[in-house]
């Protein structure tokens, strides 16, 4: 059985449970009664360990998971040596160093010895001060961090950051980026055998599904003598497709993978050099 510990809430829960149901593994109903829980499915092969999510690395750290879906930032917060097996697309944000908007710091390096910081990070955030050789008194909180300075517990703050919305609706606006975050999937130490072939056939369907995302599948027919300068256009995973159009010498059919977010202009490209039956479509697993 393969043990997959998952947050039991917040913002990477459902974006993991939707990984889990892409490859090929959808889990029992998600309603509140199942967090917290351990959950059996796909005949016994694999069950899943709804924990808190700082708890993760421990689990994966005292064999209580084989695999598991986390932040970056709790594993780094942890202190607990675990590689990402896998960077998994979502869930990206950042621990980001904030001020008042108020504030005469311009920069990190601007905060003077003993300013009160506060943060839910106290690892993250004592080591990123260390490295400047600033001596910082730390406030730990672990919610509405971003309200500490307003109410006059701390001068700063280290928090978790999206968009930077929240911090801008409290007044605040951040000095740096401490730590790029997003979800990974995480494998126990040593594992061997049987259990590790299981293992990687989970990351693989991670992989396949992460490139899926990114990429999309075009199909297009060009005039043949357009052929050679559209193809170095459309490299696709091993180079594009060429298939010939029955009765149209002239005309050739060509299939390329490429990257979604130049979807756009390469369909332009196509359309300006000629090309009809322009079609994209999204994919669901890619495996290299």
């Amino acid at each position: 059985m393969v043990r997959i510990a998952l947050p039991n809430k917040g913002r990477l829960r459902a974006p993991s449970l939707r990984l889990l149901a892409q490859i090929g593994l959808p889990t029992p109903d998600d309603g509140d009664t199942g967090r917290g829980l351990t959950q059996t499915f796909a005949d016994g092969r694999y069950q899943i360990l709804s924990v808190n999510a700082r708890d993760i690395p421990t689990c994966l750290e005292q064999g209580a998971a084989d695999i598991a879906i986390t932040g970056t930032d709790l594993v780094a917060e942890s202190g607990i040596a675990l590689s990402p097996a896998f960077p998994l697309g979502f869930g990206k944000a950042r621990i980001a160093l904030a001020v008042p908007k108020h504030s005469p710091y311009e920069r990190a390096e601007d905060l003077p010895d003993g300013c009160r910081v506060a943060s839910a990070f106290p690892r993250i955030t004592q080591q990123y001060f260390d490295r400047m050789h600033r001596e910082i008194a730390h406030v730990l909180l672990t919610g509405a961090v971003e309200a500490a300075p307003a109410i006059g517990i701390a001068d700063a703050i280290v928090d978790l950051v999206e968009t930077g919305t929240t911090l801008r609706s409290n007044g605040l606006r951040e000095l740096a980026t401490i730590l790029p975050v997003e979800a990974a999937a995480f494998v126990r130490p040593g594992i061997t055998g049987p259990l590790q072939v299981q293992i990687d056939e989970l990351v693989l369907g991670f992989q396949s599904v992460s490139r899926a995302e990114r990429s999309r599948y075009l199909m297009a027919n060009v005039p043949r003598a357009k052929l050679a300068e559209l193809s170095q256009l459309l490299p696709g995973v091993s180079g594009p497709t060429v298939l010939s159009l029955l009765g149209r010498d002239d005309w050739v059919a060509i299939h390329a993978v490429v990257d979604a977010s130049a979807v756009n202009g390469i369909v332009a490209i196509l359309k300006h050099n000629g090309a009809t039956g322009i079609l994209v479509t999204s994919l669901e697993r890619m495996v290299l």
